[in-house]
């Protein structure tokens, strides 16, 4: 009841913003030209106000004088309002009791019904986020209109690249970078960028152009990550296994414990034999008992110690490089379902600590379980 009562209100209140303006006592369309004059002349001097042209005394004072002769104008000029007026007011009034009423109803019933099921909360997040993407897309289209404009502009062009690269326009992504380079100058980081949008456009392939993109960057900064990782890429792509390896290791060799590429650069080492880094330490004593067991009997015992990894995690589930070394460990033997599992979990354990869930979720993500 409650809601058909405000209902009804909304109803009242826009009758009568309808009804207002009809009872009042009609004005006279034309004022003659004299108040046309001096409504002109308000407003010019509001212009020249706002352009400087005026000094804002001597606008007051204009507009005092100028406003008391519009009044004494629309005061001298006879109201008449035509006979049929009133006849017209009437059907309007009508109108606006019965019309608005039946408008709403009809509005209302058919996208407003209580009776209509509910609207799924993922359907719902699913068009929101489509609209997001929508309104991305509309941004891009302006600051691409604006660069066609303006096309030395280079925090436009650094701005565009990454963007068209994340939306999957790789090719238009390549050309923004180029363009970000000519208008900002040389820098290893975009250089290297300009190499992943290669290979991205070539669908993952460390081709000779982005190649040669890369080389450039690790001449600018011998230690740039992104640099390093793909001409190690490269080698392994070439068949150069050991010499992927050599660079990979250099790499990790050189980077920060919480580099966020690190589990990257660790799972496509131990992807090309480089090192075992994706697995739980063994000690010298285990390494030396591993090297008379056969296949089965040493996968058995890693798979010992990953489980073993496991339950210590489940008893102390702060240790984030821990939860990313068991998620690497079941990529590695080929349980996604558990390496899943064991996402879910760590972000349980760590959900409290803002600064221990940002470091899950960045590792995560270079091991393909940003979901």
């Amino acid at each position: 009841m409650t809601l058909w009562f405000v209902f009804a209100l909304m109803t009242v209140a826009a009758i009568f913003a309808v009804l207002w303006p009809l009872g009042r006592g009609a004005r006279a369309e034309n004022q003659g030209s004299e108040v046309a004059v001096y409504k002109d002349q308000l407003a010019e001097i509001e212009r020249d106000l706002a352009a400087g042209l005026i000094a804002a005394p001597e606008a007051e004072a204009a507009r005092v004088e100028i406003s008391r002769r519009l009044l004494a104008a629309a005061a001298s000029e006879p109201v008449s309002e035509p006979k049929s007026s009133l006849r017209w007011r009437r059907a309007a009034a009508v109108l606006a009791l019965v019309g608005l009423p039946l408008v709403a109803i009809g509005v209302y019933m058919p996208l407003g019904s209580p009776l209509l099921r509910d609207f799924p909360l993922a359907q719902r997040e699913r068009g929101s986020g489509s609209g997001m993407a929508q309104s991305l897309e509309n941004l891009v289209v302006q600051v691409e209109q604006h660069l066609e404009k303006n096309p030395t502009d280079g925090r436009g062009w650094n701005v565009l690249a990454p963007v068209l690269e994340r939306l999957g326009r790789f090719d238009d992504a390549v050309r923004a970078y180029r363009s970000s380079i000519t208008y900002n100058g040389e820098s290893a980081e975009r250089r290297a960028d300009l190499g992943e949008a290669i290979a991205a456009a070539a669908n993952g392939v460390v081709t000779a152009e982005a190649k040669t993109e890369f080389e450039r960057a690790q001449a600018l900064n011998a230690d740039d990550p992104k640099a390093n990782y793909f001409l190690g890429l490269a080698a392994e792509q070439d068949g150069r296994k050991d010499d992927a390896a050599n660079i990979w290791r250099a790499l990790l060799a050189k980077a920060p414990a919480d580099a966020p590429w690190r589990p990257l650069v660790q799972t496509s080492l131990a992807r090309v034999g480089g090192g075992g880094a994706t697995m739980p330490a063994l000690s010298d004593e285990t390494i030396a008992a591993s090297k008379d067991m056969n296949a089965g009997d040493r996968n058995a015992m890693v798979r010992g110690m990953v489980e073993r990894l496991a339950t210590r995690l489940k008893q102390n589930g702060d240790d984030v490089e821990g939860w990313l070394r068991l998620v690497r460990a079941y990529l590695v033997m080929g349980d996604r379902d558990k390496a899943v599992g064991a996402s879910s979990d760590a972000r349980q354990a760590v959900a409290n600590d803002a600064a221990r869930l940002k470091q899950l979720n960045e590792g995560l993500k270079t091991l393909g379980l940003d979901g």
